[in-house]
This record gives C-alpha cells, sequence and structure tokens, in this order.
C-alpha cells in the first residue's frame, strides 16, 4: 500500500474562458506548500425529540479556498499577479483594475494517481514577505467555485514535467527599497497583504456559487527598521503621505513594488534587550492621482 507523499505532488493550471466551467491544465506551478480544500456548510434539522437525539444532518453550500505558498520569481507567476491584481500586464506594468481572472487548478498526487481538480479559482489576497538572507516568499490566498475528485487515469490528468530551466527565485538582498523616493539601507523587514474581499454568491437550487463577488483592493503591510533618528517617526507624528518602493530580483531580472501613497499608522519602538532597537512601522496604501492606483507593479523587459 502506498501512501501519497508531498515530494511527489504537483500543482497544475490553466486560465478559464467561462467561470466555473474546467479546462485542461497544461502549465506546472512551484510551490512550497498548499492548503487548497472543499468545505461544506452543515444543515441540521431543529426538530425537539423526547429522546434528545438529532435525526438530520445534510451537506449544504460548498467553497474551495486555500494558501498557494510559493518563491516568487520572474515570469512563473505573472497570470496569478493579474488574477490579484484583477487587471492584466501592460508594458510590464501591472495595476489595480477591476477584471477578475479565474483558473482551473489540479492537485495531483502522482504515487497514488489520484487528482482533485478545483474550478472557479481566483486570487483573493496577495500576500509578500521580504526579509534579509531569504528568498521572497509570496502567498495566494485562493478562493473558488467548487472540486472534483478523479481517479487513476479518469481526468486525463498528468504529472507535468519540472521546468528545470525555469527563473530562479527572487530575494530580497538583490534589491532595494525606497522611502519617500530615498533608498533606506536600515530595513530589516516588509511584508505586505493585499486583500480582493471575493466571497461566493449562493443562490436557491445550487449547492455550489454561480458567481464570486469582490470589494475594494485593501493594501496594509509593515516594515521593521532600526531606530536612528526620527524621519520615520515625524512621517507617523505628522500623518506625511509616504511613497515606498521596493524592488527584488534574481541577479538578472527584477520586479518593482510601488506604492505610491502610503500612510503610516503606527510606528512602534521598544527596548527588546541591549542590542540594537528596531522600528515597527504599519502602514495602509491609497490610491494615488498621478498613478491611478495604490500598488503598482513593474517586472524587467
Amino acid at each position: 500500500m502506498a501512501f501519497a507523499q508531498g515530494s511527489r505532488s504537483s500543482l497544475s493550471y490553466a486560465s478559464e474562458i467561462t467561470f466555473g466551467t474546467a479546462v485542461t491544465p497544461t502549465l506546472n506551478l512551484p510551490f512550497s506548500t498548499h492548503s487548497l480544500n472543499m468545505t461544506k456548510d452543515r444543515v441540521a434539522g431543529n426538530d425537539i425529540q423526547s429522546d434528545r437525539m438529532a435525526r438530520v444532518d445534510r451537506h449544504g453550500n460548498r467553497q474551495v479556498a486555500g494558501d498557494i505558498v510559493a518563491d516568487l520569481r520572474d515570469a512563473t507567476y505573472d497570470s496569478f499577479l493579474e488574477s490579484a491584481m484583477l487587471n492584466t500586464w501592460s508594458t510590464n506594468v501591472l495595476k489595480v483594475g477591476t477584471t477578475p481572472k479565474f483558473f482551473t487548478l489540479e492537485d495531483y498526487a502522482a504515487d497514488i494517481d489520484q487528482t482533485r481538480r478545483f474550478t472557479g479559482m481566483t486570487v483573493n489576497s496577495l500576500g509578500v514577505s521580504l526579509a534579509p538572507n531569504q528568498m521572497v516568499t509570496t502567498t495566494f490566498g485562493m478562493v473558488g467555485k467548487d472540486m472534483t475528485l478523479y481517479d487513476a487515469g479518469e481526468s486525463g490528468a498528468a504529472e507535468l514535467d519540472p521546468e528545470d530551466a525555469a527563473p530562479v527565485p527572487f530575494d530580497a538582498y538583490s534589491g532595494t527599497l525606497e522611502i519617500a523616493g530615498s533608498t533606506s539601507a536600515i530595513v530589516t523587514g516588509m511584508d505586505f497583504t493585499l486583500t480582493n474581499g471575493f466571497a461566493p454568491t449562493f443562490v436557491i437550487g445550487s449547492d455550489s456559487a454561480p458567481s464570486l463577488e469582490f470589494g475594494r483592493a485593501e493594501i496594509e503591510g509593515t516594515i521593521s527598521l532600526y531606530y536612528e533618528g526620527a524621519g520615520i517617526l515625524d512621517r507617523f507624528v505628522d500623518e506625511t503621505e509616504t511613497s515606498l518602493e521596493v524592488q527584488v530580483g534574481d541577479g538578472t531580472n527584477t520586479m518593482n513594488f510601488l506604492f505610491p501613497r502610503c500612510k503610516f499608522n503606527s510606528a512602534d519602538v521598544g527596548v527588546d534587550g541591549p542590542t540594537s532597537r528596531i522600528i515597527s512601522v504599519s502602514f495602509v496604501a491609497l490610491r494615488d492621482e498621478t498613478e491611478d492606483t495604490n500598488l503598482k507593479i513593474t517586472r524587467s523587459a
């Protein structure tokens, strides 16, 4: 008897033409971990019986969701960045838009030849984490319509060949970070999250949603940096709007994340011991009139 191993698992995907209508995945998706699963609501009966025992418990609305965690790299996740931003690349620039993009995703366990196919999948949240001496970690928070199980050979799914020639992951030490247009060499970490507010729209007559609704593009993050003066604290105290721009790279290719109009909402300076003091700053990204976005992603040509 074989047990499915994480090391023999793979994800593949393809863009859907119509929401929730499956297409055959043709592209391999490198990942570190994922938590894609289907969940069902429960519908219980309300009858009261003298023996105190329930008679009815049914499955109700079904939906799929989970995180895909990966090392960000050039080109590989461009379609998922489009999905997160609800827009398409234009001359290597991607801004926040209003057009959703959906995928069919397959989770394939090669050692037992079993497939879980997820349809109507989109990026509800995009999280990016940067720190010294590590790859740029990206978390795609996915939501979708439904999941189908396939036994050996039923779906036509196959293990796609790993892309050995795929770009190497981005790292933080190959990039830069600018605050208000000036390069900062004292930042120790940065995390930000874009949230789209996708949610299923359930209707009578179906246990899966016919569509997904979405809300505003909310972007918030944190920066940690060494305490060497009052500059950052002044921006928090005076409520001064600030631009933030971070560039990551792999030695050849780069990707820039520009937040053209930010506001610092906290700037905590504690003393955790005898070593260097750190400022922890939280920020929110707002729409900038000139850039017409609250986040602008630029990839190298």
